[in-house]
């Protein structure tokens, strides 16, 4: 086990959730575009990202504990949390009746990206407590380790 393997976890965990925050922000910047991708012809609106993590290792709890017991060696020593993917939500787009738009359909409705505000702001509330939470535990660390050299 290394000396900074707690901070490398907490450091990934960070890098992760940054990287949720900022798509979540672009998520809440792009609510109302309609011309965001140009497909086969046509204009289309904005489609709502989502960051996927999972974790470095794919070891079971149990694992853990026995490697701690002393009972099992040779595990991964890689810990953390990495972005597997950023996806795009597939939820159907808003229709929003509009004649007046220039986006509109013949019907004049409007197709509107599939983002929701107030799920994005839960998301955002979500991800920037556990990057809190991560940058307690790194400064944690970083504590004990400076408590650590002033033993003598």
């Amino acid at each position: 086990m290394s000396l900074f393997q707690g901070m490398n976890t907490s450091a990934s965990a960070l890098t992760a959730n940054r990287l949720r925050m900022d798509t979540i922000a672009s998520n809440i910047a792009n609510a109302e575009s309609t011309r965001a991708n140009f497909v086969n012809g046509a204009w289309q609106p904005y489609k709502r990202k989502m960051v996927e993590l999972s974790p470095k290792t794919s070891e079971s709890f149990d694992n853990f504990l026995q490697a701690a017991v002393g009972n099992v060696s040779g595990r991964s020593t890689e810990q953390g949390v990495r972005v597997t993917a950023i996806q795009e939500d597939n939820t159907p787009f808003k229709r929003l009746y509009d004649p007046s738009h220039p986006d509109a359909d013949a019907e004049g409705y409007v197709l509107l990206p599939n983002v929701d505000p107030m799920k994005e702001m839960v998301d955002l509330i979500s991800a920037s407590r556990s990057y809190e939470a991560n940058v307690t535990a790194f400064n944690a660390t970083k504590q004990m380790m400076m408590k650590a050299l002033e033993i003598r």
